[in-house]
């Protein structure tokens, strides 16, 4: 029971920052099955068969919040689907031993990509309400399906800084549209992972308390996608499964380091993570006051304004 209720608040956790960002339920919560010792095929198929459900709320709630590009979530959405089922087909196949070591610098990877994105480079604001090209989306959806199945996340790591680089979408709409599509990728990794394993092979009591934990959450999630800076979040989620999956990969059979090892490589990864996170927060604050400057200085005069100019003008003489 003490586990279930740690699964609802890890897919509670999980669910506010994908709803908000965009991006990292799958990574997370995967992640962190993989922590306390899922096969790793296991715990992607439990995260997705759980996503169907967080997925579906999330979109709708996106939805009712005016998050949503439907030709978007179309164009992306199918090709996900397609690259999911596959790359659940292909993590099936796969031994515990080999695909632990392999999900985990998958992960560390998006992390790492993360973090190194949106502490560097924000988000872009240029462009906007130019077309996304099918061209573009679709090669994009099938990687990412892919990745985001055999990863046991990479939907929204993938699509979302991907789409935000484009500066085309503003990005509340690029968070809600990824959202709502990753219910076609969820649904075909699912199917995917039953083909392949089996359904004696997914614990469905974590699947329901994944699924309750990100349901509570969602319709929050997509209420704070307009209050809550990316920059940030983006910065702190990718400095949790850098040092989740590092930890995953130092006690594997590839590596098996030493404790000192260990120590010293997280005491490296705090300190990055937190200069990154204050950088994050500086720049945050130093765009936010010019934008701030900016307003004042193109706002329109207004007629108290006007009437102190003209108060303080000379008479002309008679």
């Amino acid at each position: 029971m003490r586990k279930l209720l740690l699964l609802a608040l890890v897919g509670l956790g999980a669910q506010l920052v994908d709803g908000s960002l965009g991006m990292a339920y799958g990574v997370t919560s995967t992640t962190l099955l993989l922590a306390i010792g899922t096969n790793p095929a296991a715990a992607s198929a439990t995260v997705h068969l759980a996503e169907i459900g967080t997925t579906l709320a999330s979109g709708a709630a996106h939805w009712r919040f005016g998050n949503v590009d439907w030709k978007v979530v179309t164009k992306i959405g199918i090709p996900g689907a397609i690259g999911a089922f596959a790359g659940a087909t292909f993590l099936s196949s796969l031994s515990t031993e080999v695909a632990a070591p392999i999900m985990a610098l998958l992960l560390l990877t998006l992390g790492i990509y993360i973090l190194v994105r949106f502490t560097a480079a924000g988000i872009p604001r240029d462009r906007l309400g130019q077309p996304l090209r099918k061209r573009f989306l679709a090669p994009l959806g099938l990687v990412a399906g892919f990745v985001d199945s055999t990863g046991g996340g990479g939907w929204g790591p993938v699509g979302t800084p991907a789409i935000l680089a484009s500066g085309r979408m503003a990005p509340r709409k690029v968070i809600g549209s990824i959202d709502t599509s990753e219910f076609l990728v969820a649904v075909a990794a699912s199917l995917g992972f039953l083909v392949g394993l089996g359904s004696e092979n997914v614990n469905f009591g974590w699947v329901v308390a994944l699924l309750l934990g990100g349901v509570i959450a969602a319709p929050v999630a997509a209420w704070l996608v307009r209050h809550i800076p990316p920059r940030i979040l983006g910065s702190a989620v990718g400095g949790v499964i850098i040092l989740t999956n590092v930890r995953t990969l130092l006690r594997s059979d590839w590596i098996d380091a030493p404790d000192g090892v260990r120590y010293s490589v997280y005491a490296v990864i705090y300190l990055v993570w937190a200069l990154a996170l204050a950088y994050s927060i500086r720049q945050y604050r130093a765009h936010r006051d010019q934008e701030t400057v900016e307003a004042v200085d193109t706002a329109p005069r207004t007629g108290t304004e006007s009437h102190a100019e003209s108060d303080s003008a000379p008479t002309p003489a008679a």
